[in-house]
């Protein structure tokens, strides 16, 4: 049965739960991961973490390929210097052509073979001559990929009100709805500028202790009754 370790991201700034075969990594290596994108480099994370300690199966786990070399880590250092030219290309040209949207990040798959540009956009939005503008310089598959707000957040990354590292791009794999009535049952004063996150939405943490403290205040309640 394969092992299940933790493992981060510094180019996506994502942390990614692993599954190690017979290959020995401990804290601290860096080794390359198989993701949707592609291969991808990655460092092994000692310290707990949420990601890790959640009771999932390996399904959910990525491929660790092999330790990383010298060589990986210069090609993922140019990998990452492309991606930012074709940043500021593409930001050049939507400003060009006054497209309404607004450009969040580029990912290159680790072939080079194909670039995503993520942006968001109140609407719909004719990209057809970007598409056509990218494709000419770089010379690879154009996807423009649009996202909503949380995946911004997620993207960009940043810090809560907490002081931690924002959770949806640190450890999270997916966004569960989050109501106003988890901050009512928690008792949480319903000010918008302290229940919601950097992306304006009700912060995911909301979710996280709905369960915990609502089970706290019923036997809070429970024992005033009795």
């Amino acid at each position: 049965m394969s092992e299940i370790i933790c493992v981060t991201s510094e180019r996506l700034g994502r942390v990614f739960r692993a599954k190690k075969e017979d290959e020995e990594l401990k804290k601290g290596d860096k080794c390359i991961v198989e993701i949707d994108l592609g291969e991808e480099l990655a460092v092994v994370i000692h310290s707990p973490r949420l990601a890790c300690e959640m009771p999932k199966s390996s399904k959910d786990a990525v491929k660790i390929v092999r330790k990383a070399t010298v060589e990986d880590e210069e090609k993922f250092r140019q990998l990452e210097k492309k991606e930012v030219k074709a940043f500021g290309f593409c930001l050049e040209k939507i400003k060009v052509r006054n497209l309404p949207m607004k450009l969040i990040k580029v990912r290159y798959f680790s072939n080079e073979k194909k670039g995503i540009f993520y942006y968001t956009a109140d609407g719909r939005v004719d990209f057809r001559q970007l598409v056509k503008d990218l494709a000419k310089e770089f010379r690879m598959r154009i996807e423009m990929r649009q996202i909503g707000v949380r995946d911004e957040a997620k993207m960009i990354g940043g810090l809560g009100v907490c002081g931690r590292h924002l959770c949806c791009a640190s450890f999270m794999t997916s966004f569960e709805p989050v109501t106003i009535q988890k901050a009512k049952k928690q008792r949480i004063a319903i000010n918008p500028t302290k229940i919601s996150g950097l992306c304006g939405r009700l912060m995911c943490c909301l979710a996280f202790e709905d369960e915990s403290r609502g089970r706290l205040y019923a036997d809070e309640e429970k024992v005033e009754e009795d």
